[in-house]
């Protein structure tokens, strides 16, 4: 699961709600089941498997140098679709993929009136997301600075983790840490804080009990965005984190 990028064909169909109502988009087969919607403000989603909570309640949102799109939100729209994919590869294990998937795309719209949409997609086995970010009311904006996000990631209670932890900046052979070379700890507590104080490297692994796994990572990271990490569990969840401002030897903004 990621706010990275997607290439997406939609087919849009508009959807009536009330702006605090729940939707859902599920996979082809009706097991994974992805629900959003806006409790006090915050945009939230949950997903479940077959009926099992993989992921609880938790928060979308970010914010930016031109407005918080982080609270304060209403739903306005939500508009679902499909995807439907035929490739060959000849590196991984199957050479040829038949890939199918239903979108969903929803419209919040904070206390200023300005607008972010979260973008779903939801094959049988995986979840997928990103933020889009339209030019806002003026059209004078042609840019904005993205200062922190507030994805989290909320597991079920007993969820143990196979994760590894963000090394300290500019240390290690020629100073090249983080390498994401560090240690993984099979079946650590959520609660246990990370080796270095600095979160975790993706990809991370989450087994939720006798339900399920869930593999959380990103994808589609190119120049426009910085390359994220998980922080440690914090007030019962995970949240999107960028690069420590020591890396790369201080140089350049993860903003």
């Amino acid at each position: 699961m990621t706010n990275k990028s997607l290439l997406l064909t939609v087919i849009a169909v508009a959807a009536a709600f009330s702006a605090e109502a729940a939707v859902n988009v599920t996979g082809p087969d009706g097991k994974l089941v992805v629900t959003t919607d806006v409790a006090a403000g915050v945009p939230q989603y949950s997903v479940t498997y077959d009926g099992k909570q993989l992921i609880e309640q938790s928060p979308l949102g970010f914010v930016t140098n031109i407005g918080d799109f982080s609270r304060g939100m209403t739903m306005t729209d939500s508009k679902t679709g499909n995807v439907s994919k035929s490739y060959n590869q000849d590196r991984i294990k199957k050479s040829h993929v038949d890939y199918n998937a239903n979108t969903l795309v929803t419209t919040f719209k904070n206390e200023a009136g300005q607008e972010m949409s979260v973008e779903w997609q939801v094959s049988d086995n995986d979840v997928a997301f990103r933020y889009i970010i339209p030019r806002q009311k003026g059209g004078e904006t042609g840019s904005l600075v993205m200062e922190k996000e507030a994805t989290g990631f909320k597991f079920p209670s007993y969820t143990t983790t196979f994760i590894t932890p963000q090394s300290h900046a500019m240390i290690g052979w020629k100073r090249t840490k983080p390498s994401y070379e560090e240690p993984y700890k099979p079946d650590a507590p959520m609660t246990e804080k990370s080796m270095y104080g600095h979160g975790y490297t993706f990809p991370a692994l989450f087994h939720v009990g006798d339900d399920g796994w869930v593999l959380l990572t990103e994808t589609g990271v190119d120049g426009s965005y910085c390359g994220s990490r998980l922080s440690d569990y914090n007030d019962g969840m995970y949240t999107i984190a960028y690069p420590m401002p020591e890396e790369n030897n201080g140089n350049g903004s993860a903003s």
